[in-house]
């Protein structure tokens, strides 16, 4: 299997040969469920953009084992340098659709982070898997969690650098409402930059940062390299948080309503796939640390899906609460209130002057419908609510009944 991998074709036949052998049903015929009729993909190849991240698996596998042939689409997955460079192509139309932050998506939708344009999330991708790693530097000083790393700050004056990925995303919200659950303000008592994901490692070596927030495998990559430790997973700091989307415009939907559904049914399939068992999620992480995707060791990658965790510090412990892709489509569905929950974030830092209405524009963003026409197609069971609530880090629960007095609820803010 190790030598079939090395090539990208090669690796594409024997994925697609065992995802055959599990569907039980060869190409040609899954390909023929899509070949005629009024449902038929309008666009049959799809740029998707992706950040080289473990997060971008289910894109990429769906691509890879040849799923998207079952839909009638081609997926194209299409490395990109930076949040802000995917933002750009989607905005002006050289992505169809990308791997995605949530809060990128709703930022471009609201005008917060960049031109504003109307804008589409068709499902989430993952819950969980990210993390706060803290410099090695600072770690010996006694800064590995949050309470010390306050102390730290209080007994050590000087500046504190922190870097997340994007201003309105998901590691920058993780990354301020940890902080802030410690006595930290993110926006007066600490500097904030701006690092795309796949250069924090490089940056936390040479000394730029105190500390940061990206999804796997980098977390995991600062503590191989040892210059850092984690001070805290994302999920313990809301347990199956929304993470990455697969996000795209709404003139996209409405223009290609037929290849977006078709899309979203082949990366719901995926995942699927990648949620099975040990030895697809091993598949998996072979796939994507080629340097086509992530550019990264195998191992850096395979024992954090599996919920095999070490801080860095000797401490290891398994975790039930790992990154996942399907969890009985649980992961996939676009909640309402995963949306509205960045919109209170983005209100509570100053990146919006006004409450929105953030159930309306929730509704406008996530294609609730689309999704369960998608999950049909893929055989995936739906919730029946399209609120869920949660409980977070610092005790507060999270329901969406009253955004407003959610958001203006913290006593730290901007």
């Amino acid at each position: 299997m190790t030598d079939l991998l090395k090539t990208k074709l090669s690796r594409r036949s024997v994925l697609q040969a065992a995802a055959v052998g599990a569907a039980g049903v060869s190409p040609a015929l899954r390909t023929a469920v899509w070949a005629q009729g009024s449902d038929a993909p309008e666009k049959k190849e799809v740029k998707i953009g992706f950040i080289p991240l473990t997060d971008c698996a289910s894109v990429v596998m769906a691509s890879v084992l040849g799923i998207d042939k079952k839909y009638g689409v081609t997926i194209i997955p299409t490395k990109e340098a930076s949040w802000a460079g995917v933002r750009d192509k989607l905005v002006n139309g050289e992505l169809d659709m990308a791997h995605v932050l949530w809060g990128l998506i709703y930022g471009v939708h609201m005008g917060t982070s960049g031109p504003k344009k109307d804008m589409a999330i068709l499902m989430n991708l993952n819950h969980n898997g990210q993390a706060i790693t803290l410099s090695k530097k600072i770690a010996d000083k006694g800064a590995v969690d949050g309470p010390s790393l306050a102390k730290l700050m209080q007994t050590d004056k000087r500046e504190y650098t922190f870097a997340q990925t994007f201003p309105t995303g998901t590691h920058a919200m993780w990354l301020y409402y940890w902080l802030a659950t410690y006595g930290i303000n993110p926006m007066k008592d600490a500097k904030v930059i701006t690092v795309p994901p796949p250069q924090m490692v490089a940056n936390m070596r040479v000394g730029n940062m105190d500390g940061f927030c990206v999804g796997e495998p980098w977390g995991h990559r600062a503590i191989m390299d040892g210059i850092g430790v984690t001070g805290v997973t994302t999920q313990d700091i809301w347990r199956d948080h929304p993470e990455k989307a697969l996000g795209t415009t709404a003139d996209f939907v409405r223009k290609y309503p037929n290849t977006a559904r078709a899309v979203t049914a082949a990366i719901l399939e995926a995942g699927k796939w990648i949620d099975a068992g040990l030895q697809n999620k091993n598949k998996m992480a072979e796939t994507v640390a080629d340097k086509s995707y992530v550019n990264t060791g195998v191992d850096a990658i395979n024992q954090r899906i599996l919920g095999r965790y070490q801080n860095g510090m000797g401490k290891t412990w398994d975790d039930p609460n790992h990154m996942k892709f399907f969890n009985d489509g649980l992961v996939n569905f676009p909640y309402l209130t995963d949306g509205m929950w960045f919109l209170t974030q983005h209100k509570r830092w100053g990146l919006m002057k006004d409450h929105p209405d953030y159930l309306g524009i929730a509704k406008q963003i996530n294609q609730i419908d689309m999704y369960k026409q998608a999950a049909t197609l893929a055989k995936v069971s739906v919730p029946k609510d399209p609120m869920r609530t949660a409980k977070l880090v610092d005790g507060t629960v999270w329901d969406g009944k009253d955004p407003k007095k959610y958001a203006d609820s913290f006593k730290i803010h901007a």
